[in-house]
């Protein structure tokens, strides 16, 4: 049986958290390969809500799982993420819960320099969680971040501090921010390795043995490709490449490894935070469709802009991020409207376009060029089948197929996990 990768294909919060909670339980185990505390899944279960953001989804399921190297971790976040999911009766330790040895850690000093830069940059700001990922990412290339593997050397946290510090308080000294004491930092790293080290592994070892055991594996991605660093609307983006490739990377398994590759995306689409968004709506629609589906952000409650799918960035999504299938959610939100519209490509200075432009002022002047379609009178809330559906919304599905170039092998109709649409098993290879 093959493995299976979730992405994102649009700005993320596309409900990634209800799909890899429905895969979840035919997985074995389910990795975090990216990100931070920046992103959120919302995943429920019978009258039980979870809202993660560090934690591997399959936890829910009670599934093993991982988080990867390529995840920037902040300790109090995750410890306080597993305080509250115990709470709500979830058993998570070392026993289910395993953190790669390299992965890098997000210390207090990292969303101190992001809030401080954001705050410089006034109304040019990229609208950043302000939790330090993109701090804590730049240590990670710059060769001088702590990683789980050094609360194990005291010594070697000394001198890591000593550089870190003389790095970052030059930085903030030039913001006009407070600077940060070693000392006090050193202490609560010290004090935090009994508690962290007990979840520390080498995991690519742990998914080697996985491979030749024939086992499930399931890499969970965060964000969405369109916020990928290196392929997203720069630089309104997030500090990771979110496209699949960077499982491999990501959790320290080869290429072939990663399988099925599937692209959640909305029947429509919203984003949160600055940058460009050529199919938002600012009319009543916009806001019917964010009322309808609840669109607050997981992590930051920031309201979501709204708008009509965007076939042509979807497209793009599929190919740059190598995906195989889609999978629709939120079908439901569109019930009852007359009239739907889809985004087949942007007049860009007046050139039309089937692309977003790579160039900043050219991505803020793309204006969509719309296809019309007909809605449909009836509910596709709860449907588990085709059947179930309106012809016209079939209809639309289908276009969409047509438009992005790949193929819709789930549908979400409403939150409850259940109401999905399963066209084919993406374990299946």
């Amino acid at each position: 049986m093959a493995n299976v990768a979730i992405i994102g294909a649009q700005w993320g919060d596309e409900g990634k958290g209800k799909v890899v909670d429905w895969l979840a339980s035919r997985a074995d185990i389910v990795v975090r390969f990216q990100g931070g505390h920046n992103a959120g899944h919302t995943l429920v279960v019978g009258d039980t809500t979870y809202k993660l953001s560090l934690l591997p989804s399959g936890v829910v399921r009670g599934k093993l799982g991982i988080i990867g190297n390529g995840v920037v971790l902040d300790p109090d976040a995750l410890f306080s993420e597993i305080d509250k999911v115990r709470a709500q009766g979830l058993d998570v330790g070392p026993h289910n819960l395993r953190v790669a040895e390299n992965t890098p850690l997000i210390l207090p000093l990292h969303p101190a320099l992001d809030r401080a830069r954001e705050a410089a940059r006034g109304e040019d700001k990229i609208g950043t969680t302000g939790r330090g990922i993109g701090p804590a990412y730049e240590d990670k290339v710059g060769r001088r971040s702590i990683r789980v593997c050094d609360l194990a050397e005291p010594e070697t946290l000394s001198a890591k501090l000593d550089e870190l510090l003389l790095h970052h308080n030059s930085l903030l000294r030039g913001l006009g921010s407070p600077e940060f004491e070693k000392q006090p930092l050193l202490d609560a790293l010290l004090a935090l390795a009994p508690r962290l080290l007990p979840y520390a592994e080498a995991v690519w070892e742990t998914l080697d043995a996985a491979r030749i055991d024939g086992k499930r594996v399931l890499f969970e991605g965060a964000q969405a490709v369109m916020l990928d660093v290196d392929h997203g609307t720069y630089p309104y983006v997030t500090s990771s490449n979110t496209v699949a490739g960077n499982a491999a990377a990501g959790a320290g398994v080869g290429p072939n490894a990663i399988g099925t590759v599937l692209g959640i995306a909305k029947a429509y689409a919203t984003r949160v935070g600055s940058g460009p968004f050529p199919s938002e709506l600012f009319d009543e629609t916009g806001k019917l469709l964010g009322e309808r589906g609840h669109e607050f952000g997981t992590v930051t409650g920031r309201p979501r802009r709204c708008g009509w799918f965007d076939a042509a960035m979807v497209r793009q999504a599929v190919k740059i991020g190598g995906v195989n299938g889609l999978v629709l959610t939120k079908l439901d939100v569109l019930d009852g409207l007359p009239e739907l519209q889809i985004c087949v490509g942007y007049r860009v200075n007046g050139v039309a376009m089937k692309r977003l432009p790579a160039g900043m002022r050219a991505q803020a002047a793309a204006e969509p060029i719309f296809e019309v379609m007909q809605g449909w009178a009836g509910s596709t809330r709860g449907a588990r089948s085709y059947a179930e559906l309106p012809a016209e919304a079939v209809k639309y599905v289908r276009r969409i197929e047509e438009l992005v170039e790949a193929p819709v092998m789930m549908l979400s109709t409403s939150p409850d996990r259940d109401d999905t649409i399963a066209l084919r098993d993406p374990f299946a290879g």
